[in-house]
């Protein structure tokens, strides 16, 4: 049976966002993951884990000025030293909170930059973060989005992303595979896993249409989560979705559709 992951950050977002670490316990999960930290101290986030008894498997890198539009500076050349700053607050925050992997998200492509560019400053940076990442016993994931939901997003494919991967040449760097964005993108989403495997760190999940919770949409989840456990993942998948109609009201897909 799959281990899930409840994603604070979307899930009990009705709530402030230290109450919700408690709801996630009480709601069953074991594991929870989020976007960012970094706006509370760490020890406060911690001491809220350790009390609810929750293992922390996910968070990301700082990623610009998100409330500014911002999604990623990995791949903006004249961001470098955020860039490599952001890398150090990450690696603070993961050793405090016991994370071991973090997420790196790419960027949005910005005007009159050209693709070599891009693409040679994002493999740069992230053979920087890798390392950095090594050094503190930690992985570094890099997730393909969607480009509907987020318009000029750099990294759009599990394709590219292994190809980047591929010219980075970093042991401890994987894809985080989102489902519902490679839903949107790509499809083939049995196939993908089971060929990639070995080059996906995190796995994480909603429906489409909507981004809702498993069992709304078009996704077959009760065959994937059947899948999953045939190709042998052992990792936890974050529950990355927006909630239909309040998040308890729709928990009942874990029991329906993961046995």
């Amino acid at each position: 049976m799959p281990q899930f992951a409840a994603n604070l950050t979307m899930l009990f977002n009705e709530v402030p966002f230290m109450e919700r670490f408690a709801l996630a316990s009480q709601a069953g999960f074991d594991a929870v993951e989020f976007l960012f930290p970094y706006p509370y101290a760490a020890e406060r986030i911690k001491a809220q884990l350790d009390q609810h008894g929750l293992k922390l498997v996910l968070h990301n890198l700082p990623a610009g000025d998100w409330d500014a539009g911002e999604r990623g500076i990995a791949c903006l050349h004249d961001r470098v030293q955020d860039f490599r700053a952001a890398v150090a607050q990450g690696i603070h925050y993961a050793k405090a909170l016991g994370v071991p992997r973090l997420n790196c998200l790419a960027g949005k492509v910005p005007q009159g930059v050209a693709p070599a560019l891009l693409r040679q400053t994002l493999v740069d940076n992230l053979r920087y973060a890798a390392a950095e990442f090594k050094a503190a016993g930690l992985n570094l994931l890099i997730e393909p989005i969607n480009h509907f939901d987020i318009p000029g997003f750099y990294l759009n494919t599990t394709a590219q992303a292994i190809s980047i991967l591929d010219e980075v040449g970093a042991d401890n760097a994987y894809v985080q595979y989102d489902i519902y964005h490679a839903q949107r993108m790509e499809g083939e989403l049995a196939a993908t896993m089971q060929k990639q495997l070995r080059r996906i760190g995190h796995i994480q999940l909603a429906d489409n249409p909507g981004r809702n919770e498993p069992g709304t949409g078009e996704i077959n989840y009760a065959f994937l989560f059947a899948h999953l456990d045939r190709i042998g993942y052992s990792g936890h998948i974050g529950c990355e979705y927006k909630p239909a109609a309040g998040t308890e009201a729709g928990l009942g897909w874990r029991k329906a559709l993961a046995g």
